[in-house]
């Protein structure tokens, strides 16, 4: 080991952990770069990761084809009593879990390292970082975590003797006996995974997987799951949210946190290239806002990641260019197409597919092949400072003020392009009754409505409808510094089945709006559901629209509104009586308000 530990607490956790995991040796990472290459040199020799000759210090992994995804069906939130996980959580008794998970991990690192990997979630300086360190027997971990976090003895250095942290165990689960071969993708069986999470004790415990948000523990499982627990218990905030600068032509800048479900368009939003002439953006970060009120009374916002961890296909240079401008070094790449060449492909590049390849199973691949080349989930780590257009500022510890918050979600009809909520009561609710239309992504049938509040149904560390009532607090306690609320659409389509709105760049027009209503030099028109622009107040110059497709991107369908109300009651039906009053009172209104002539 590089360094001195002082903090006994985690001495004598990871010499627990060894104990129970049985492992053949214990490593504590350093995060420098030699330990990163030397981790994927040994990891090449075994067969598991494929050096990419077309891209500088990059890497290809294919997954077990069992291991491809967040599992959220063995995710659990154990707490004491079964209501304060909510019906949008798995749960089990906290006894009971772990009894079962120590059974598993007896012994279950046998013939593999076992790595400590201190990690700080947010810039190490920032008064918002948190601690965790995650125990693992996966070198792939470890190189993720490398470009996810901020990893290694300055983390150790920053911790101390007496500084608190979160314990992150994870294994594979695949144990090796005397002489047994190593598989390419070790993990356990889908009825052996467990992600748990421990909210009382901040502690978390996942086995059998060593894919994504499963096993990189950094992410949602501490920076979503555990973190709104503790971001209730000290009043701050923890969304899965892009942040995104904008800056007029005059220089002003604005800063939006936005929320949308899977396949929504988050990453390319976050990434955002303006099509209106001197507008400029910035990208701050891509999936998690850690947000705390600062002196001023105004809610600040920082990123906890230190990369990005995206989904390959559909990304091209038409969806999110600065993404794959991301990506042409330093990156690890998941499940996607090996080129003949030594590159990556995957659907929805842009690029012509390769005459041959081999897919994410490991077998030979052409057009036309009967399955796709690249795994719908696929995915591309990559460091957040590569990103063309990261902000200057995506790292300053004291975070940007957020001036508004945009919810979304992808639907055909109903929903118009933009709304903007009458006040933060109302902003909530469009939150909380979030809804999505699901993709081949989601799990579902094509086409279900779905609702994700906030887009955070996967990743509330407690009772949702709690959750709820937190928003609500900060509201309060925000007051007239509170940032506005907008909710958006951008996926409206016409009978036939076009698309009505362009998209991608030319979202930055409807975000211009959003930044002229917090100046307060925008009109808007009062509706039943919020407060619309009228196409005059949209700066459409240049943008070959037709008229009328911009009326029905705006119009207010009353009777389509009316026909949702049953879901939007039902949907809130499950948090009983947990359900704040305050929201009861939305639904009230929103009826009484599509009741009038």
């Amino acid at each position: 080991m590089a360094y001195e530990v002082k903090n006994q607490r985690l001495v004598q956790w990871v010499h627990e952990t060894a104990a129970l995991c049985q492992p053949e040796a214990v490593y504590w990472c350093e995060g420098s770069q030699a330990e990163y290459d030397n981790l994927m040199a040994q990891m090449v020799a075994a067969g598991s990761a494929v050096q990419l000759k077309q891209r500088p210090n990059c890497f290809l992994f294919r997954s077990d084809p069992s291991d491809v995804a967040r599992v959220e069906a063995r995710t659990y939130i154990s707490t004491p009593g079964k209501d304060d996980a909510g019906p949008t959580n798995n749960w089990i008794a906290p006894d009971e879990l772990k009894g079962t998970m120590r059974k598993l991990y007896r012994g279950c690192m046998a013939g593999r390292t076992m790595y400590v990997i201190p990690f700080s979630m947010g810039p190490i300086d920032s008064p918002m970082a948190k601690i965790g360190v995650e125990i693992t027997d996966s070198p792939y971990v470890v190189c993720n975590m490398h470009i996810m976090t901020r990893a290694g003895a300055k983390v150790i250095d920053a911790l101390g003797p007496d500084g608190d942290f979160v314990p992150c165990l994870h294994s594979v689960g695949a144990p090796l006996a005397p002489g047994q071969p190593d598989v390419a993708w070790p993990c356990a069986p889908m009825e052996q995974k467990y992600i748990s999470h421990f909210p009382e004790e901040n502690l978390i415990w996942s086995f059998g997987s060593g894919y994504g948000g499963n096993a990189l523990l950094g992410k949602k499982c501490f920076a979503l799951r555990i973190a709104t627990v503790l971001a209730r218990r000290e009043g701050w905030m923890a969304e899965h949210m892009l942040i995104l600068r904008l800056i007029s032509p005059a220089g002003k800048q604005y800063h939006i946190a936005a929320a949308f479900p899977s396949a929504c368009g988050k990453t390319n939003l976050a990434m955002i290239q303006p099509t209106i002439p001197g507008w400029q953006a910035e990208c701050i970060g891509d999936d998690i806002a850690w947000m705390k009120i600062g002196p001023d009374g105004r809610l600040y916002a920082i990123n906890p990641e230190a990369g990005f961890f995206g989904v390959a296909p559909g990304t091209s240079y038409q969806s999110n260019p600065m993404a794959m401008d991301t990506i042409r070094e330093n990156a690890i790449f998941t499940n996607c197409v090996l080129t003949d060449d030594g590159d990556v492909w995957w659907e929805g590049m842009g690029a012509p597919a390769p005459t041959h390849g081999i897919d994410w199973k490991g077998r030979d691949w052409t057009p036309g092949s009967p399955e796709p080349g690249a795994h719908p989930n696929a995915r591309f780590t990559a460091p957040a400072a590569q990103c063309p257009v990261i902000s200057s500022d995506w790292e300053k510890p004291a975070g940007v003020p957020i001036d508004i918050f945009v919810f979304g979600g992808r639907r055909a009809g109903v929903a118009p392009l933009v709304t903007e909520a009458f006040d933060w009561d109302h902003g909530v609710f469009l939150g909380a009754t979030a809804s999505s239309e699901t993709t081949a992504a989601n799990i579902g049938a094509v086409g279900n409505l779905r609702r994700d509040p906030f887009a955070m149904q996967p990743f509330c560390g407690y009772n949702m409808a709690d959750y709820f009532q937190h928003w609500l607090d900060m509201g309060d306690r925000l007051g007239s510094q509170a940032p506005r609320i907008f909710y958006v659409n951008w996926f409206r389509k016409t009978p036939a089945g076009q698309w009505l709105w362009p998209g991608y760049g030319e979202n930055s027009r409807v975000l211009k709006w959003m930044c002229e209503r917090v100046d307060g030099v925008a009109p808007a028109q009062e509706t039943p559901i919020g407060l619309l622009p009228s196409a005059a107040d949209l700066d459409l110059d240049g943008l070959d629209i037709a008229p009328d497709n911009i009326r029905e991107l705006l119009r207010v369908d009353r009777a389509a509104w009316q026909a949702e109300m049953p879901d939007i009651e039902k949907h809130f039906a499950r948090f009983g009586d947990r359900l704040p009053e305050r929201l009861r009172l939305q639904v009230q209104r929103l009826a009484a308000r599509l009741g009038r002539g």
